[in-house]
Parts: structure tokens; C-alpha cells; sequence
């Protein structure tokens, strides 16, 4: 499923198809603005979106197997809840 998919899917409840994306993007915009303050944001149920850091390292250049430093930096995470989990086995 894409974004249209599920844009499509939330149109089948509420009126029309614009209300529906509006809808998506404005959960999806509230999701990437409390992570860019740092923020977790839980959803009952489904699971936590948040920020983990990860550390520098060293890695190599598939290409020319050279060694080169990659520097440390934040990533968005998604842990599941034990009701998505339970729902997929």
C-alpha cells in the first residue's frame, strides 16, 4: 500500500477524496514535526514513531574499498505495538 492507496481507503469514510488527503497529510505532517523536536509520538495499538542517534563509524567505499569515516546522525525509528505485532502473525 502507498500513500494513494491509503488515501483512497480514507476516502471511503469520510466525504470526499480531498478531506481524505488532507487527513493523511496532516497525520503524516504532525508525525514529522514532534520528530524533528524530538518528540515520540505513540499510538495506542499500532506503535511509536521516535528519533535514535546513531554513532560515527568507520565503513568502506564499495568501489574502490577505501576506508572513510561516517559521521554520527539521527534517524527516524518506528517500533511496533504488541497489537500491530499480534495482528501480523
Amino acid at each position: 500500500m502507498n500513500k494513494g492507496d491509503l488515501i483512497n481507503e480514507v476516502a471511503k469514510i469520510v466525504s470526499t477524496k480531498k478531506e481524505a488527503k488532507e487527513a493523511v497529510e496532516c497525520v503524516l505532517g504532525s508525525i514529522t514535526k514532534s520528530l524533528k523536536k524530538k518528540q515520540s509520538v505513540t499510538l495506542i495499538g499500532f506503535g511509536t514513531f521516535k528519533v535514535d542517534k546513531r554513532k560515527a563509524r568507520k565503513g568502506r567505499n564499495p568501489q574502490t574499498g577505501e576506508t572513510m569515516k561516517i559521521k554520527a546522525k539521527k534517524v527516524p525509528k518506528f517500533v511496533p505495538g504488541k497489537a500491530l505485532k499480534d495482528a501480523v502473525n
